[in-house]
């Protein structure tokens, strides 16, 4: 599939075709960091409403699938009183019922499939932070599953709803140095884009986890006097790898694999420009979460640097771990005209992580300020 991956100048020509080329993204710097909006025309409601999408993780605690390893927690249960329970089926309804005029989709992995059905599901042992953690895995390639994609598509495109992207967790092991991990891992995401190809997803994300930790290697003294990290090169060099697969694969089924900021090496936007650049390929871009970042300034300077590989689907958030006693820095109107200035035109996904309020309140309150902002 080398015949897909686009030389340096023709990513050049791509970058500039979409108002992203160096200069230009120079200028736009400057832009979004003072708060100008380079976009002029004043958008309808309608067009405002077009440009968002409806995500799983503010409203997880509703699916029948989250928490199914055990008993529904206090929280759950209260959650599931006030506004319902579901399965990912009845999204597209529940989406009409409580944000109505929202008709994109961004479907979670951890709850799909049907909780009553295990012939959908396999068990596998994870490391999660150096200790074995037993995860019970939707397997995209069992006939059971493949029959619910179906069922899911059908509904989707009877509610006149789209799919516009999957936040995915369960390929595992991208960046891992052990080839033969890495390469299952690869071969689970393909099973994946076989399904959001179903579903006629635009974007898929896969996470760039470094295996068993969240964090990244942090650069350690050397000889020379200057600090070097040499564990991160070899994770990195794995990951390119791990996506430039991907993204060959995503073009034959028609789905972009995407990068978001989302633990590993990609809490830090300079590791995720040097992905983008090394792999070089129009079926591989960015999906920025406004919050999933390692300090404050990323949140807005993060977001900013990666805007010129981000053209379909972002997640618009507020988290209360960027909330101090001096300053709440989660500005959700800020990083929209960041998204404005860059003139992107995708969708934005509503994601509440934590807060004052409920996932659903959380998520009503955080499309009131996009929408301020657009």
């Amino acid at each position: 599939m080398s015949s897909i991956r686009s030389t340096g100048t023709e990513r050049r020509d791509f970058l500039k075709k979409a108002g992203l080329g160096v200069a230009a993204a120079g200028t736009l710097l400057t832009e979004s960091l003072s708060g100008q909006s380079s976009v002029n025309r004043q958008l309808s409601e309608s067009e405002k409403l077009s440009r968002l999408a409806m995500t799983c993780w503010p409203q997880r605690h509703l699916f029948k699938t989250y928490g199914r390893m055990g008993a529904p927690d206090a929280e759950t249960a209260g959650l599931r009183k006030k506004y319902g329970e579901i399965t990912m089926h009845d999204l597209p309804k529940w989406t009409k019922d409580f944000f109505p005029g929202i008709y994109h989709l961004d479907l979670w992995s951890d709850v799909f499939g049907d909780p009553a059905d295990t012939a959908q599901y396999t068990e596998t042992t994870v490391d999660r932070n150096g200790k074995p953690f037993t995860v019970r895995r939707w397997d995209p390639s069992a006939p059971a599953s493949k029959k619910w994609v179906e069922k899911l598509a059908s509904i989707i495109a009877n509610e006149k709803f789209v799919c516009q992207h999957i936040s995915n967790n369960a390929p595992q092991f991208l960046a891992d140095p052990d080839d033969a991990k890495r390469k299952d891992g690869i071969r689970v995401a393909k099973l994946w884009l076989d399904a959001a190809s179903v579903l006629g997803a635009k974007t898929m994300r896969c996470n760039t986890g470094v295996t068993g930790v969240r964090i990244m290697p942090e650069a350690e003294a050397h000889s020379t006097g200057y600090p070097k990290n040499e564990k991160i090169v070899l994770y990195l060099k794995q990951c390119i790898e791990s996506f430039k697969e991907l993204a060959d694969y995503g073009a034959t089924v028609g789905v972009k694999i995407t990068i978001e900021n989302h633990w590993g090496l990609c809490a830090n936007p300079m590791n995720i420009r040097i992905i983008m650049d090394e792999v070089n390929h129009p079926y591989c871009e960015c999906t920025p979460d406004f919050c999933n970042w390692e300090n404050e300034y990323h949140l807005f300077h993060g977001l900013d640097a990666v805007m010129p590989y981000t053209h379909t689907h972002v997640h618009a958030k507020y988290w209360d771990r960027w909330k101090t006693p001096e300053k709440d820095w989660n500005d959700v109107r800020r990083s929209v005209r960041i998204l404005n200035a860059h003139r992107y035109t995708g969708t934005i996904g509503l994601e509440w992580e934590n807060g004052p309020m409920d996932g659903i309140e959380g998520t009503k309150w955080l499309m009131k300020e996009v929408l301020a902002a657009l």
